[in-house]
């Protein structure tokens, strides 16, 4: 089957679109690219998902809207790879995350209907709400693709994903889908975009190359105080996102350093909240670190997870999927099974009562 995943994370920057066949249960990666949101889009998705408007007049709106945005992904990643559409078999749509309360209640938008309207192609979305209805948290949903993808008989693996939130997959060696042990670790670039877009007053919404951290000083007071969140003292499952570690988190630190010191002593608490939970959560270190998302292309980031985890450090790209897709691809795989009829939940790593399948289908 030919199927594009399409993701927009917790950073909200734009639509990730991954073209992928899937022969064999052996995954190709056709073609990737990324969509930017508009200054204004960005805006208005950020302010619903820290709730600063949340009229219902106000989600529907953007619901369409975003189905729009996700339908022209689809689109332009076929025109710009001369891929046909009509050989695109399937699509499948995390959608936009605007709320997610762990076990309770979630919502992703970007209304599916309009995907599949406009491209004529069946849609799978709404993948999370089925596993918080089997008694799950709704995340972390990607572990399935994460055994498809990297799974070893001889080596212990832990797919690190640092997307605005920080997500880990451990895949012991020889080890069965039931046996992944997957969690959010913590923040990943979220709190370091916003740190960034403070100090640039606007003008950068990331640190690229990690270029700032790495001329600042990290505070250990600072960070000793950040560590001690109750949530790195949760056991897993456990998820978390902009609801807890959102700007009204970030900006209450943003002043108390200056610039350079607070965007290095906010990159080291990504790093070290991330080394923490392996050494709290896993049976043990893994023998080879996977990292794929945006904080990737953070070297000040990467180079502090080194200095905290003696584990090989490799990256998606050196299995032929880039790190920025793997997500997406992700997507890709979870519709795959979902039109399959393949359970693609993992209750060890959400909580859920039982292994369920996915998703809605837009025919």
């Amino acid at each position: 089957m030919r199927i594009i995943g399409l993701m927009s994370g917790t950073s909200a920057d734009g639509v990730d679109a991954a073209a992928i066949d899937i022969k064999n249960d052996k995954v190709k990666l056709l073609a990737f690219d990324t969509f930017n949101y508009s200054p204004a889009l960005r805006r208005n998705i950020l302010e619903l998902g820290e709730q600063k408007t949340c009229r219902p007049g106000d989600i529907s709106s953007l619901n369409f809207q975003l189905g729009e945005v996700f339908a022209d992904a689809v689109i332009k990643l076929c025109k710009k790879n001369k891929i046909n559409l009509k050989t695109i078999d399937l699509i499948g749509s995390h959608g936009q995350t605007i709320f997610h309360k762990p076990a309770c209640n979630t919502l992703q938008i970007g209304e599916p209907s309009i995907i599949a309207y406009k491209t004529g192609i069946t849609t799978i979305a709404d993948f999370r709400p089925k596993d918080i209805a089997a008694g799950g948290q709704g995340a972390p949903l990607v572990p399935f693709a994460d055994y498809w993808l990297f799974k070893n008989k001889k080596k212990s693996r832990a797919i690190q994903n640092i997307g605005g939130i920080a997500n880990v997959t451990y895949l012991a060696a020889n080890c069965k889908l039931k046996d992944i042990i997957a969690f959010d670790t913590g923040p990943g670039n979220m709190i370091i975009d916003r740190l960034v877009f403070l100090a640039t007053k606007g003008k950068q919404n990331f640190d690229r190359d990690g270029k700032i951290a790495a001329k600042g000083k990290i505070n250990i007071n600072l960070l000793n105080e950040m560590m001690s969140h109750p949530y790195f003292r949760r056991r897993p499952p456990k998820t978390t996102g902009r609801e807890m570690f959102g700007r009204k988190y970030t900006d209450a630190f943003y002043k108390k350093l200056p610039n350079e010191d607070i965007i290095a002593t906010a990159t080291a608490f990504t790093a070290i909240s991330i080394a923490a939970a392996y050494k709290k959560f896993l049976p043990r270190l893994p023998d080879e670190i996977i990292l794929c998302g945006g904080g990737t292309r953070n070297k000040t980031l990467v180079k502090m997870l080194g200095q905290n985890i003696k584990s090989k450090i490799l990256f998606t790209d050196d299995f032929g999927i880039n790190s920025d897709a793997k997500e997406a691809v992700s997507f890709a795989i979870l519709a795959y099974a979902t039109i399959k009829g393949i359970a693609n939940n993992v209750p060890s790593a959400t909580g859920a009562k039982k292994a369920v399948i996915l998703g809605k289908v837009i025919p």
